[in-house]
């Protein structure tokens, strides 16, 4: 995978491998909220997690910077995450979309998590160069309804637990192993979860005055039985 990483002055385009994809679900700092994302589930048949947060492995092929994938029915939709991996033995931080098929999620969320691929932006932070605002970054997606382009979630990060522990919870240290990433969590939709043809998405640094954007469009397979 073909990535641009931005550390000091200079972008830098590298090839790089994930080796494994990790998923952090129920992940919120404010319990408030974090219950509010629960029940938002819940209206859609998906049971409560066993715990808080919950870590989900997926296949690492479902990574993916394409413009476009393709979903099996109706019934998925994606949702903004800020997105942690390890590469060149230094952390880096970007934005993804954790699309899920929430059909399938109401019985097994595990084997919904696998079915959809996981769309990343192809640019990363270095995390050591926002670390020391990191609560300032905000993240936001957009959906396409009726032709217009609607505001679907907005936050700040400081609304999901400090990167370094979600990593401790999973690894039993602070660091990710080489080549992993990690998906660390969202925000409630605003409207409701609801599929959408087009997901837009992004994380803001407003310190250092910089934006990470992806942009993915659906092509919907059938179901035939």
């Amino acid at each position: 995978m073909k990535l641009m990483f931005h550390a000091g002055q200079t972008p830098e385009t590298k090839d790089v491998s994930v080796t494994k994809a990790i998923i952090a679900g129920w992940t919120g700092r404010d319990r408030a909220a974090l219950e509010k994302h629960i029940r938002e589930l819940e209206e859609l048949g998906v049971a409560r997690p066993a715990s808080t947060p919950i870590y989900y492995r997926v296949a690492a092929s479902r990574i993916t910077t394409a413009p476009i994938i393709e979903t099996t029915g109706e019934a998925s939709s994606g949702e903004v995450e800020f997105v942690l991996a390890q590469w060149g033995g230094e952390m880096w931080v970007g934005v993804g979309s954790d699309h899920t098929d929430r059909q399938v999620e109401t019985y097994n969320v595990t084997v919904s998590k696998q079915m959809c691929e996981k769309p990343v932006a192809a640019e990363f932070w270095r995390f050591a160069d926002v670390a020391p605002h990191w609560d300032r970054l905000v993240m936001r997606s957009w959906i396409r309804e009726n032709g217009e382009r609607i505001l679907y979630q907005e936050g700040s990060v400081a609304a999901m637990l400090d990167p370094l522990t979600l990593i401790e919870g999973y690894e039993g240290k602070r660091a990710l192993d080489e080549g992993a990433l990690m998906f660390c969590g969202t925000f409630a939709a605003k409207g409701g979860i609801r599929p959408a043809n087009d997901f837009e998405y992004e994380i803001h640094d407003p310190v250092l005055g910089r934006t990470i954007r992806h942009f993915y469009r659906l092509e919907k397979l059938p179901v035939l039985g």
